[in-house]
């Protein structure tokens, strides 16, 4: 069942790396949606894809890369409602 899942994560978490490293997970997952920086410290990312798959990227963003430190990971689920084409970082 593929789900939609709106993200926002905080902690020390723009200017390492955070965005690309969520760009390069999605792509691995096969998953569709966007990443990008908010103006209070926190990275948004809306993905979209297999609920197992969701899972395991969810994982992977709580551990970030190896410079960042994640305080905090809020998810929204949803069904599928929008229709990406792949998975970008916005700026």
């Amino acid at each position: 069942m593929k789900v939609h899942v709106e993200i926002v994560v905080s902690g020390f978490v723009q200017g390492v790396g955070y965005r690309y490293f969520c760009y390069k997970q999605a792509r691995m997952y096969g998953l569709v949606g966007y990443v990008k920086n908010m103006a209070g410290g926190q990275v948004s990312c809306v993905a979209e894809g297999e609920e197992g798959l969701i899972h395991d990227f969810i994982r992977e963003l709580r551990r970030g890369p190896s410079f960042s430190d994640v305080r905090d990971l809020e998810v929204e689920r949803s069904e599928c409602l929008q229709d990406y084409s792949n998975f970008e970082i916005r700026y």
